[in-house]
């Protein structure tokens, strides 16, 4: 029966000859040598959950083209997530020629209960030992030849971020999809009970279907797996209620297996206990340990970066850190960019009137698109490029994870998932990436919950208004590092309060619409790895930096033009900018803000980056950006058009809290499916910074402090 691939594709099967399946534990280098053998650049990260789907590359070896299909990361092909169900439904029914499991050498004994699961279902397996040199700096010896013998499959030995063992994982691939070899895997021995319900089983699987490995799905049936059921369904057409004598037995065995062990769960143990102590076994054969106490030095930095006295405070001061140099740092490369940005702005103008482009058009062009393009250029690129590499680098080290294990109590108390926090993390560079990481979360339910507040962080595109008005109003009189200093303060205040948020607003949400206890989850602390700093810098400005300016710039040019023309056309004696500002303005005044600024949010739905541009234009008499000789003349001008300090904060807080931008709707309605969830997660930040905006307004004017 060929394989039904029509409901939900597993890419496959429209193929070159070879397809080769990557697999393994998460954060054990997979995503690194598919880069590596492929060429390609999937994001990769020292934390697990970055491949929530199949990445497929393709490379070449004597000839021969190959398919390599990266799965995502999973602990065991008894699914408990929608990642791990995409990499066992591959595994099972992607017809793959053969299959690379990955393994960390710094922990084999773990990652063979993976390996071990494979080689029940399919003997066309290789298995790559990566992370040879991390091993070897940790006094850690795989014998690779005894590990083979053992496995009875081919082990190859590799450091992938490095390129080293690539031939050889080529040259055991290409002679597994030749057949050159007959291999006989290592299968597990259960519980003799468990041993004489297979026996049974299995012939009946056989007679049944030829499409899968009858010994691990009689298995996983004695074990009530349902989900592997409905992918059998799906792309075996194998209905079990069809299959009478197949049922009969297994319900028979499994009350049978009741007197050996009372629930499921007991005979699920007791299985997984055979798997690790046949992994044990293997390992005590082919892993040498030199130096007993390797794990001590990071055990020394998790008790100082999770620990209960420390953890938090440490985290505060690293972001704390990371924010101090993205502005300090930021500052003077803003200023060389704007200069040159808008020097350049006069010979464009004498080109384009030179080659006779009518003034109207000329206007449009330089004085409407031009110069909002430029601003956002100069005052996004120089912290992007600070923030995203400094971001990666903790990516690199390792300390992503213990931020998420930092706030799982948080996070569990308000009936949500520390996982979470790690999607928060994403929010900070930008929410609709956050977003879409919400995938690593298994639970539909805490999935929701994090998407939805993922936009009360503030993203790349809210940082530069905030810290610019953090600069004008707060702290004009400083200088030098002190400056920076209480800059990151404040922002560092600001986005302290967007977590507390994000955690209220997930507690209320949890016990309203969403009702529900946390579900437990695995977190894996990755070992700390010193960062690949050049492929860091490079990978942050590519991936992240020049993609999200480019962004950025894309609804830049188009929204500079609507707001020239906005600024220049009058009706009955005033712009439609004037016009649109002044019937927003009674409604703006309840929440400390004016129409002014209100209409750059709305007219900045597109992307945040050009909300400060729209206010700066609308405010300016002669209706077009100008270029600002420093902060200090824009607070001129915004105080000249009515600014105080209550209206700074309250345009902080609202930019902090308010609807997401276009693409960020976009993701949610593309991770949710549904406009009700899409439409709550565009009002319920909106409301938040609405009521926080109208009581901060309220109180200092009940007070009398503006």
């Amino acid at each position: 029966m060929p394989l039904n691939t029509s409901k939900r594709s597993l890419d496959v099967k429209e193929k070159t000859p070879t397809v080769i399946a990557l697999a393994g534990n998460p954060n054990v280098g997979k995503s690194t040598l598919f880069n590596a053998l492929t060429g390609m650049h999937q994001h990769t990260g020292n934390w697990p959950g970055k491949t929530v789907g199949n990445a497929r590359g393709w490379y070449t070896f004597k000839n021969q083209i190959y398919n390599l299909v990266d799965i995502p990361g999973s602990y065991s092909l008894v699914a408990h997530s929608a990642e791990e169900e995409i990499a066992r439904d591959f595994i099972c029914f992607g017809e793959a020629d053969a299959t690379v499991i990955v393994c960390d050498a710094t922990c084999l004994v773990r990652n063979l209960n993976l390996v071990l699961q494979i080689l029940e279902v399919t003997d066309k397996a290789v298995v790559c030992v990566n992370l040879m040199d991390e091993a070897a700096r940790k006094h850690i010896f795989v014998d690779c030849d005894a590990l083979s013998e053992e496995l009875g499959v081919p082990v190859v030995a590799t450091c992938a971020k490095k390129n080293d063992g690539l031939e050889a994982i080529c040259k055991a691939v290409y002679e597994l999809s030749q057949h050159t070899k007959e291999l006989s895997p290592k299968k597990v021995t259960y519980h003799p009970a468990v041993e004489s319900a297979l026996a049974e089983i299995i012939p009946l699987i056989e007679s049944a279907t030829s499409k899968i490995n009858p010994r691990w799905t009689a298995l996983m049936l004695l074990q009530h797996d349902d989900s592997l059921l409905r992918s059998m369904k799906e792309y075996l057409e194998f209905d079990l209620e069809n299959q009478e004598h197949l049922t009969a037995a297994i319900n028979r065995h499994r009350s049978d297996l009741k007197q050996t062990f009372p629930d499921e769960q007991s005979l699920r143990d007791d299985i997984v206990a055979h798997l690790f102590k046949t992994a044990e076994e293997i390992c005590r054969k082919a892993v040498r340990y030199e130096n007993k106490a390797y794990m001590q030095k990071q055990l020394r930095w998790d008790r100082l970066l999770t620990g209960k006295a420390f953890g938090i405070p440490t985290m505060i001061l690293l972001l704390l850190f990371i924010l101090w140099l993205t502005i300090s740092g930021a500052n003077v490369p803003s200023a060389l960019l704007s200069d040159w940005l808008f020097g350049l702005e006069k010979p464009l103008s004498s080109v384009l009137l030179a080659i006779g482009t009518p003034l109207w058009l000329h206007n449009a062009l330089v004085l409407g698109i031009y110069r909002v393009v430029a601003w956002v250029v100069s005052v996004m690129l120089p912290p992007m490029a600070i923030f995203f590499p400094l971001f990666t680098l903790l990516e690199d080290l390792g300390y992503l994870p213990r931020v998420a294990f930092n706030l799982d109590h948080c996070f569990k108390k308000c009936h949500a998932c520390g996982k979470q926090a790690l999607t928060m993390c994403m929010g900070f560079g930008c929410n609709a990436v956050g977003v879409t990481g919400c995938r690593i979360i298994d639970s539909p339910r805490e999935r929701l919950l994090a998407i939805i507040t993922n936009n009360f962080v503030p993203c790349n595109g809210r940082f530069p208004t905030i810290i610019s008005i953090i600069t004008m109003f707060f702290i004009a009189g400083s200088t030098g590092i002190i400056s920076s200093v209480l800059s990151a303060v404040m922002l560092t205040g600001v986005i302290l309060l967007g977590i507390l948020l994000t955690i209220g607003i997930s507690k209320l949400l949890s016990v309203t619409l969403l009702k529900g206890v946390p579900s437990s989850f695995t977190l894996e602390l990755p070992p700390y790895r010193p960062p690949q700093v050049g492929k860091v810098i490079v990978r942050s400005i590519f991936d992240r930096t020049l993609f999200v300016l480019g962004r950025a710039v894309s609804v830049a040019a188009p929204a500079g033009l609507i707001i020239y023309i906005m600024a220049n056309v009058t009706l009955g004696g005033n712009t439609i900018l004037s016009h649109t500002a002044g019937f927003l303005d009674p409604f703006a005044r309840l929440f400390g803000l004016d129409g002014v600024i209100l209409m750059a949010f709305i007219l900045g739905f597109p992307a945040n980056e050009i909300v400060m541009p729209i206010a700066i234009m609308a405010y300016l008499s002669g209706s077009t950006l100008t270029e600002f000789e420093n902060l200090s003349t824009l607070k001129t001008l915004l105080m000249d058009n009515g600014w105080t300090w209550l209206t700074a904060i309250c345009t902080m807080l609202f930019s902090l809290l308010h609807f997401p931008c276009s693409t960020t709707l976009l993701s949610i309605k593309k991770e949710t499916g549904s406009i009700k969830w899409t439409l709550l997660g565009f009002l319920l930040p909106t409301i938040c910074g609405m009521l926080l905006c109208f009581l901060l307004a309220s109180t200092a004017r009940f007070f009398g402090l503006v």
